[in-house]
This record gives structure tokens, sequence and C-alpha cells, in this order.
């Protein structure tokens, strides 16, 4: 038997104040390895078979109708597409002082792929036209393929079964052409170009660098002269009409001005053409401006100069059209609905008007089904920028808040539609959230907008992704209300929550001690806020590993508790239960379990069987009963609480999947891997569904199903299942988030059991400069890094490594868990294995035999580890008996 196990995640703790601890037919993987997605038969059938009506697309429509000059670059692009099948059309690479605007924004990417996609659209059996700034914006473009072209079945499916059809028919159907416009990451795109190998992909990004390994690209500049003066006499004199030899002189002198920038050549030409000014008359309203910096065009300041006569063209038309545009400013650029822009006209048709209006000056663009509306984000970046009044830096503003606040849905429950109108609200709210200027802290109902935001988000396992919402609700708090008002005391907690979320505890654990701190001060010591506010700085100690601040400072939460409360109190029960927990964290199941039976008998007196806060306990207790090695007591209570969560709280319910997990985990430690598979596979399933592919949740679950896989030697589903995890923890909580450094933890575990050294000692070095870096160097995962990283060097052989790696884990392992925590007696048995496959018997037995002495004290003489300490001590044995026969016989052959 082999000493070196991992300290391995086998079940999930409960976490946070009373929360509850946490053959198939068509196969289609979407594009960026998130998931798997189970179609049903009927659909791959249909991705099949379903063709392409002739000549299919969903491309957008051109802001100006007109597109001019380019033929160098149409041409090397279709080279491009042809040669190589992919080709991102990007920026050229800008010189040190140009690089922070927005690399030439408005420099005409998108329409040069949309005339490509246009001229080319019959060549291909289908060309769709994707935004691209994320990856969710990337999935939702392919599930409209499917909406397109297999209505009959993805009006009742999900975006992400949408999209893996999608993925599905592109690979059943060559010859197509995908345009990714507005890419903001290239490896967004790097998975979707492996995974649909037979038709084209045209890229459009503001990025100039990443691309070397993704797809070639083609640098795009400035329109050059000529074609910048034919652009501008096409718009400003309509199609009909031939410019006279003066009319081409000042258009050829006016492009100059402008730069040469397309974005700035349409908009004048659209204002030309709607007031009917020629284009000398313009020069001289314009006046001799060279909107030019050292380094080339400074594309802001040239728009923001031709657009006072602009405005005051759009103003004499529709006043409502400006108001329009200022509050479009402060919205995410793209999916701007006609919906969300209604209560700010008076009735539908005036909104359509003054929509009609920015439309005909090249402000905005349409979407195909003209409900939506994108604006360009060098327009708005202008418009948020504009000076003149003082206070014309905000025109739009309020608005845009007063929009969101009535689009925002009213109840607290999310059901389906409330999900949908969410994320389609989400980056709007974040985009005005984001843009506040300073000095302007947004209005009470705007906050209020905030706050509901960052709930849904909360509710939906993504409350790291609310911080950019609880900060300016914070700022907010603090300038109108005041530093230790009530409401600003409760923000600052809900943002410190956010961070702890995000596994940022170095600005989680600051900001929750300042609120303690103020709490005490402002609403006393024993007010049930400030037991709340010392109870999560508690729960952030412990998930520090600072278990020597967060005990304490549990057991003062607890006698204040029982003290202003009562003993029974809800908040009491709460507070023993946590306390509980972090006795058990740090090994001491001596004083765990007595004070998790006690508080569950009381939740059960207090509150009934079947009360929430009773199924935590529960689940709590047959943690503990686990993590002590009875799983005889351990498993019929888990089987209890689940079939109690299914009846009461049902089938689906977040509570529900993780008592489910749990009770998985409890089969997979008790070697029934027959039961334990099964249910993990449904568990992860169900999360999937109900709580989203990435939910943290989701992710704890997948990655227990990779460790089940592993334990059952299948290294086959494991090890893949253990890479998509890490790839989404990385993308959903960040590359540093405990999470994450476990997930990394575990795959370079499972490399090191298929044998695959090279792949498991750099990723383990990783993980461990990391853990050091992020959590401290004596954090529990910290050490739990260092451990299997010197057990991994003993595997590769390098005794010189792994021993004194192994020497200076238990020295630490006993200086902040204590001599005889869980944790501290397997790095001792780890170490004392080292010994012996050094053959330093002397050193090895008497660690094994301090080790089985002490495991057989405290955690019993059947539990596992206690059971491979004797099996050790015995091989150690074994081998000092052989050791000493062959140096018996050695002496008698020399006699």
């Amino acid at each position: 038997m082999n000493g070196t196990d991992p300290i391995a995640a086998g079940g999930v703790q409960a976490s946070g104040p009373r929360a509850v601890a946490a053959e198939s037919i068509g196969v289609a993987i979407t594009g960026d390895d998130a998931r798997v997605v189970m179609l049903p038969p009927q659909a791959v059938c249909w991705a099949q078979e379903v063709g392409a009506p002739p000549g299919a697309a969903n491309l957008p429509g051109s802001a100006s109708g007109v597109f001019v000059g380019r033929e160098g670059e149409l041409e090397r692009l279709r080279e491009l597409l042809a040669r190589d099948g992919e080709a991102a059309v990007i920026q050229p690479q800008a010189q040190s002082r140009t690089q922070a605007i927005h690399g030439l924004g408005g420099i005409g990417k998108s329409a040069l792929a949309l005339h490509y996609a246009h001229q080319q659209r019959r060549a291909y059996t289908l060309v769709w036209w994707i935004t691209a700034e994320s990856t969710k914006q990337v999935l939702t473009g392919l599930a409209g393929l499917a909406v397109r072209l297999c209505p009959q079945w993805a009006a009742t499916a999900g975006v992400e079964e949408r999209a893996a059809w999608a993925i599905l028919w592109l690979q059943w159907h060559p010859g197509w052409l995908l345009v990714f416009d507005n890419v903001e990451d290239p490896n967004d795109l790097r998975h979707y170009l492996g995974a649909l190998p037979d038709g084209h992909h045209l890229v459009t990004s503001r990025r100039a660098t990443g691309w070397h390994a993704i797809a070639p690209t083609m640098a795009l500049g400035l329109l050059d002269p000529d074609a910048s003066a034919d652009l501008l006499c096409a718009l400003a004199l309509g199609p009909e009409r031939t410019p006279d030899p003066e009319q081409r002189r000042h258009a050829g002198a006016l492009a100059r001005e402008l730069g040469y920038l397309p974005l700035a050549l349409e908009q004048v030409g659209a204002y030309l053409f709607q007031t009917g000014t020629d284009l000398g008359t313009y020069r001289e309203l314009l006046g001799r401006v060279l909107d030019t910096a050292a380094d080339g065009i400074d594309p802001e300041r040239t728009i923001a100069r031709i657009w006072n006569h602009t405005f005051t063209a759009i103003g004499g038309r529709d006043p409502m059209a400006v108001t329009l545009l200022h509050t479009m400013a402060w919205l995410a650029p793209d999916d701007i609905t006609r919906a969300l822009l209604a209560p700010l006209a008076r009735d539908p048709i005036a909104l359509g008007e003054a929509l009609g209006v920015l439309h005909a000056y090249n402000m905005i663009a349409f979407t195909a089904d003209r409900q939506s509306i994108t604006v360009h984000r060098l327009v708005q970046n202008v418009l948020r920028t504009r000076t003149g009044e003082p206070s014309t830096h905000a025109m739009g503003r309020r608005e845009a808040e007063q929009a969101l606040q009535q689009a925002c849905p009213d109840e607290d429950n999310t059901t389906a539609e409330q999900t949908t109108q969410w994320e389609r609200l989400l980056p709007h709210v974040f985009a005005l959230a984001e843009s506040t200027p300073p000095g302007d802290p947004a209005s009470p109902q705007t906050v209020a907008t905030y706050h509901a935001a960052a709930q849904y988000l909360y509710r939906q396992g993504r409350d790291a992704h609310s911080i950019p919402l609880r900060t300016a609700t914070l700022v907010q708090c603090e300038q109108v209300l005041g530093d230790t008002h009530p409401s600003t005391l409760t923000s600052r907690h809900n943002l410190a929550l956010a961070y702890r979320s995000a596994g940022d505890l170095g600005r989680a654990i600051p900001l929750l001690e300042t609120t303690l701190a103020q709490c005490e001060q402002v609403q006393g010591d024993t007010h049930p806020s400030t037991l709340t506010s010392r109870n999560q700085l508690a729960y952030a100690y412990k998930s520090a590993g600072d278990l020597g601040r967060a005990i304490p400072l549990y057991e003062t939460t607890l006698a204040q508790c029982e003290q202003v409360l009562g003993d029974t109190h809800p908040s009491t029960l709460t507070s023993r239960h946590n306390l509980a927990s972090a006795y058990e964290s740090a090994g001491d199941l001596g004083r765990a379990i007595p004070l998790l039976e006690t508080t569950l008998a009381q939740c059960e007196q207090v509150q009934g069987d079947t009360h929430p806060s009773t199924l935590t306990s529960r689940n709590q207790l047959a943690y503990a009963y686990k993590s002590a090695g009875d799983l005889g007591r351990a498993i019929p209570l888990y089987e209890t609480t689940l079939a109690q969560c299914e009846q009461v709280l049902g089938d689906t319910h977040p509570d529900t999947l993780t008592s489910r997990h749990n009770l998985a985990s409890a089969y997979e430690s008790a070697g029934d891997l027959g039961r334990a598979i099964p249910l993990l596979e449904t568990t992860l399933a169900q999360c999937e569904q109900v709580q989203g592919d990435t939910h943290p949740s989701t992710l704890t679950s997948r990655n227990q199903l990779a460790y089940a896989y592993k334990s059952a030697g299948d290294l086959g589903r494991a090890i893949p299942l253990y890479e998509t995890t890490l790839a989404q923890c990385e993308q959903v909580l960040g590359d540093t988030h405990p999470d994450t450094l476990t997930s990394r933890h575990n795959l370079a575990s499972a490399y090191e059991s298929a044998g695959d050294l090279g792949r498991a000692i750099p990723l383990l070095e990783t993980t461990l400069a990391q853990c050091e870096q992020v959590l401290g160097d004596t954090h529990p995962h910290t050490l739990t890094s260092r451990n299997n990283l010197a057990s991994t060097y003993q595997s590769a052989g390098d005794l010189g490594r792994a021993i004194p790696l192994m020497e200076t884990t238990l020295a630490q392992c006993e200086q902040v868990l204590g001599d005889t925590h869980p944790d501290t007696l397997l790095s001792r048995n780890n170490l004392a294995y080292a010994y012996h496959s050094a053959g330093d018997l002397s050193r090895a037995i008497p660690l094994f035999e301090a080790t089985l002495a002490q495991s057989e004290q405290v955690l019993g003489d059947t539990h596992p580890h206690t059971l491979r300490s004797r099996n050790n001590l015995a091989a150690a044995h074994q081998a000092a008996q052989a050791v000493q026969q062959r140096s018996t016989a050695t002496y008698s052959d020399r006699s």
C-alpha cells in the first residue's frame, strides 16, 4: 500500500453561515470546450439532414450602404481564406502613444468583412455573422443559427443546446463562412477554429497581437486618399450624381482633414446629404482643423470636431433623437432594444421616427429585425467625454439610468423569463456602473438597480461578478449617506463577501475588519448586525486558513449570541454550527462532533426535523463523521438528509444537489464506486441544468466526478474532465482563485497517476508557487500542494528534493494544524514512507510507529488512514528483517 496518497478533496463542506456544504445519443461539444451537451436523437438527425436554403445568411445592414476602395484588401482577404480557411482583420500595431486610443476604432474592419461576405455570399452554403466580444456572445450567435435552420426543435431548447446543435450542423455541412466580429480575446476562438475545420472563418478585432498561433492576419489601415474622396462624394451627392472637379477637390481636402477615417467620412457624408450642404461650405464651417496627433490621426478628436453641425441638424429634425443618442452612449454598444428605450419617447411611433433620424445620419445601425440598435464604441466614447457646458459630460446618463430602472424585473424569485430579461440587461447595467463620471455618484434609484442586478448574480452563484456593481453602490452610499450609515455598512459588507467569493481574501478581510469595527462603534458590540459581521470575518479567516484567528472569533460570537439572543435562537444555532465546522477544519473532531450533535438536536427541536437549517446541520454532522472515518454513521445520515431534501425542497433544489453530491462522495470514500459514480453523474447533469454550466457548484460537482473516475482507475475519463474543469475555473473564477488552485492541483495529481510526470511536476510547481503567493506559506491548501509536489518528486525517484520538502511540510503542519491533525498525520506518514524508500529504516520505523499510535488515538482503530499507517509500518519491519537476514547471510558466507 502506497503511503503517499494525496490530500485531495473527497467531499464538500458546508461553506459560509449555514450554507449547505456542497446510451446517450448525439453528443456535440461546444466550441469553448465548456461541456458536453446531450442532444436528443431527433435533433441529431435534423443536424445531419437539414440543409441551408440557397444564399442563407444573417448579415447586418450597413450604416451607410456605400463601400468604396479596399480592392487590394479584398483580394488579400480572398487569398488568405482560400489558402488557410481563416483570417483575422486587425488594426495595425500602433506606436507607443497611440496604443491607448482604441487602436484606431472606426477604421472599417466590420465594413470590409461585411462587404466581403456580401460579395462572396453565393460561393458559400451559409454565411453567418456573429458578434464575438465574449464567449457568451459567440454561443448566442451560434444558437441563432439553430433557430434559423431548425426552429421546430430550437424554439424549446436552451442557448447551449442550440449552440451545440449549430456546431454539429457545421461539422456535417461544409462550405460555410463564419464571421466573428469585434473579437476582444483571440483565445476565445481557439476551440471553435479547431472544432470546425470545414469552412471559412473571418475575424475582425481591434487587437493587433495574440493571433500568431490562431490565424493569419491582415492589418487594415486608413482609406487611401482617392477612395476617401470617392466615399465622401458618393454619400454627400447620392448615387445618381457625378461630382464636378470643384466638388472632387473639396472632397479630397475634406477627407484629408478628417484623417481618411472611414467612420468620420461616413458621418460627414450623411450630414451633407441630409442637409443639402455642399462640400466647400462644410469645409468653411468646420474650419481649419487638422485633427492629427504626432503619430497619426486621433479618431476621438476627429469625430468630436465634426459633430457640432451634425447635432444641430439632428436636433432640428427631432430633438428626441439627440436625447436617445446621448442615452445610448452610457449603455453597452450592442443589443440596445427598442423596449429599453421606449419609456424615453411618448409612443412607439415617436421612438421609431427618432431612431430613423439617427440611422439616416449614420449614428446607429439596426439589427436585421430592426428591434435592437448598435452604436459604434468610438461614438459612445466621444459622447461620454464631450465638453462644453459644465454638465454636458453627463448628458443622457440620467435617461439611461431611468430606462434601466424601469426595465429591471421586480420579483426576487427568478423565473426563466426574468433570467432572460436579466441576462439581456446585465451588459447595460455594467456599462452604466463602469462609466460613472467622477464626482457624479449614481442616484439612489440607480443604486437600487445595481443592487438588484448584484443580488441576481448572487442567486445565480456569480457573486464574484457583482464586484463592479457593489463597488458603485458603496461609493454612492459613502458619498450620500456617510461612511457609517447602516446602509453603507451593509453595502461594504456585501462588497467584502463578493471579494471573498472571487477568492480575493486580500481585499475581503481588510474590508470585513473595517466593517466590524464600524458596526461595533455605531451599532454596539452585540447588535445583531455586529454579530453577523463578526461571524463573516471569522469565516473569512477560516477560508484563509487562519484558524488561529477564526476559532476565537467564532467562540466570542457564539457566547454573545447565547447571551443576547438566547441559546436556541436561529442565529445562535448558526453560530454554534460554524464554530463546530471550524473545529472540524482544525482536525479537532473531539470538539466538533459533540457540538454538531448538540446543534442538530436543537435545530430539530426548535425549527423542526425538515427545516432547511436542520437539513444543513444534519449534512454537516454527516461530513464530520466521514472526516472521522466513521462511514457507518456518515452514510445513513447522508441518505436520510438526501431523502428529506428531495421531499421538502425538491429534486433539483441547490441544497438537494449538494446533499446528493455529498452522499456520492461518501460512497466513493467507502470504495463503493458502483454507487458513487452514477450518483455523481446524475448530480452533475442536474447542476448543469439548474445552476448552469459554470456555476461554482457545477464546477465542484464536475471536479468530484473526475476524482471518482480517477479513483476507479479510469484516467481516460478523469483527465479530460479535470482539464475542462480547470479551464472553466480559470475563466469563471480567475487564475488564482482557491477553487482554481484546487482544480489545477487535482489535474496535476491525475497526470501523476497516469505516469505523466513531465506534465505533473511543472503543474504542481506552478500551483505551489501560486498557493504561496495567494494563500500564504502555511495555508492548509499550500501545505497540501507542497506535500503532493514532494510525493511526486518521490515518484520520479528524486528523493533529494522530495525528503527536504516533506520535512518542511511536516514541520509547518505541526506548527499550524497541530501535532495530531489528520493532515499532519498524513504528512508524517509520507515522510516516513520517503525515508523507507531511501533505505533509511532507522528513521522510517520510529516515525511510522508514532504515526500509527496517533492515528489510532485520534482517528480510531479502523480509519482508512490508520489502516494505511499500520500497513506501512508492517512493510517497514518486513524490510528491516530482510536487511538483517541478508546481513546475517553475508556474515556467515564470510565466516
